[in-house]
């Protein structure tokens, strides 16, 4: 679901909860109160997944430039096993 990272991973879970104050479509809310879904366990895995959808945005674009110089050495040079793999 979030590749290798565990959305615990995102942040740190030992640090006490803090209620929040947020708006939310009040049929969703029915329902979801309906389905004894825990709204809080789903804010907080929701808000885990975005963060890491994020940093991971954040990562390559600061790396853009360093994944491009060796992608271009890659198509330059290849790679140092192109001469002994078998594939």
């Amino acid at each position: 679901m979030y590749g290798n990272i565990r959305p615990h991973q995102a942040f740190d879970i030992k640090v006490p909860k803090k209620p929040a104050n947020l708006s939310i479509n009040s049929d969703l809310l029915a329902k979801a109160r309906e389905m004894n879904i825990n709204l809080s366990a789903t804010l907080e895995n929701e808000l885990a997944r975005q963060l890491i959808i994020k940093q991971r945005e954040q990562w390559l674009e600061e790396n853009a430039k360093a994944i491009q110089t060796y992608n271009d050495f890659v198509e330059n040079e290849g790679v140092f096993s192109d001469g002994i793999r078998n594939f």
